[in-house]
């Protein structure tokens, strides 16, 4: 008789008893687009099953998202008061403001995220006030990090329980630190973008948040994609400055990323699986083309597996449904 090295022959039984990874519904963020208006649940035409709902929709959605046992939402507001200054961002009667408390109302369990940017709120579509000098414009970043602590602040008034700044201005996370412990919100936590590149997968997000730059792009300030030892950079950094969770953006074409920060760090690590990664199933499975279910099943499964802690992902009350 040989005696050779062989491979286990699983039983579906087996197979699943001896599972490494298992992507749990309490893993899942699911991210919400908040619209001005009353009555609509508008369909985002790039990101099929998605929509932008108006304040007074959302909270009957919300609770239907903790009834199945999702923990988390992430709130992107949008605004039909733009301007230069994107000053529509912190007013205490804006549409993520007014969602965070009918949300915080109607399902109290809801861990509320708030996307702190500006780019929706601007009337450029960029990130922050515009600097020029000479021929060249960019986003001046100090004046942009006066506006962030204003929308933190108010974001934590009206009662969210993190606020997460996707930007990625420099020096985002110290100045919203200090802005809520001055304003005695200590106990804010500060979800950092940390890691977030200067990606082609965020086209369908700029139809869902009216956030499309009306010229140039923001890789001035987002990171290439080629780079991962900036990644450790930039995470060290924002840890340095109080950052209570990690995050890399985009997840699906950056598992080498996050596998890097899970093994360099120690805080809680988010990913996001961004619009494109999602609308590229939805659009081959319309085809016939693929599996739906088992894609996005596998590929929340490989982020979680490359070592985030939780998945923002647009597929989470489709995978919610399943379990």
């Amino acid at each position: 008789m040989i005696n050779r090295p062989r491979r286990l022959r699983l039983t579906p039984n087996l197979r699943s008893m001896v599972r490494e990874t298992e992507v749990n519904v309490r893993d899942l963020i699911c991210p919400l687009f908040i619209c001005p208006g009353h009555n609509i649940q508008k369909p985002i035409d790039a990101m099929p099953g998605q929509y932008q709902w108006s304040v007074d929709r959302i909270a009957a959605h919300a609770e239907h998202l903790a009834k199945l046992g999702i923990p988390a939402v992430l709130l992107f507001g949008l605004t039909d008061t733009k301007d230069a200054t994107g000053s529509d961002s912190y007013s205490d009667n804006g549409t993520a403001q007014q969602a965070i408390r009918a949300i915080k109302k109607a399902a109290p369990e809801l861990t509320i995220i708030t996307d702190v940017c500006l780019c929706s709120y601007t009337s450029h579509g960029h990130c922050g006030p515009l600097h020029h000098i000479g021929c060249t414009t960019t986003v001046d970043n100090d004046a942009t990090l006066n506006i962030l602590q204003k929308i933190a602040v108010s974001h934590a008034q009206a009662g969210a329980d993190i606020v997460a700044p996707s930007g990625m201005i420099d020096g985002m996370i110290g100045a919203m630190r200090e802005a809520l412990d001055r304003a005695h919100f200590e106990h804010t936590a500060i979800m950092s973008y940390s890691v977030k590149y200067g990606s082609s997968f965020y086209g369908p997000f700029r139809e869902a948040a009216d956030a499309t730059p009306q010229s140039g792009d923001r890789k001035s300030h987002q990171m290439d994609y080629a780079n991962v030892r900036e990644a450790i950079r930039e995470a060290e950094l924002d840890v340095a400055q109080g950052a209570d969770f990690l995050m890399v953006k985009p997840a699906l074409a950056y598992l080498d990323v996050i596998k890097t920060i899970r093994d360099r760090f120690t805080l809680p690590l988010a990913a996001y699986n961004v619009s494109a990664e999602y609308s590229m199933v939805k659009a081959a499975a319309e085809k016939g083309w693929v599996n739906e279910q088992a894609m996005m099943l596998e590929i929340l499964t490989s982020i979680k597996r490359a070592g985030a802690d939780l998945i923002i992902t647009y597929f989470a009350e489709q995978f919610a449904q399943l379990v």
